[in-house]
């Protein structure tokens, strides 16, 4: 049985390692989000993180399939928001149409596949801050 000094060694490391891969995934976003050309749509680029979803149509996004195309779809970048006010709670916003699934440049698809999961990464790290943020605010009150 490993000691209490090496699991807190171990703990440690793993903790750095993703602070680390956060961070370079960070820089990858920003540069996508330019080279895509997100930001004629979006501004400044910290809105994005104002989304609930970024979902990709026409390319797969699933484990087993991820980027394989979808024959006779065209790829779009689409970012849901969600305003509990209004009539219709969610809207659906092109972030970026990039044609026909079979015709798009591998690079291309490559990017916008990478900035999809790249945004997700890091919004699950937002979601995960939000909430320890909302348990700690509840505890102090408990």
């Amino acid at each position: 049985m490993a000691s209490a000094l090496d699991r807190l060694k171990d703990l440690t490391s793993k903790i750095s390692s993703y602070e680390l891969t956060r961070k370079e995934n960070y820089k990858r976003l920003e540069r996508l989000f330019e080279e895509l050309g997100i930001g004629e749509k979006v501004e400044p680029f910290e809105a994005i993180f104002d989304f609930k979803a970024i979902n990709l149509t026409g390319v797969s996004l699933t484990p087993e399939g991820l980027g394989s195309i979808h024959e006779g779809r065209y790829v779009q970048m689409i970012a849901i928001s969600y305003d509990a006010q209004a009539v219709v709670k969610n809207r659906n916003r092109s972030l970026g149409y990039f044609g026909r699934a079979e015709k798009i440049d591998p690079k291309r698809k490559a990017e916008v596949v990478s900035f999809v999961l790249s945004w997700r990464f890091e919004k699950s790290f937002r979601t995960l801050e939000h909430y320890n943020a909302l348990l700690d605010a509840h505890l102090q009150e408990a």
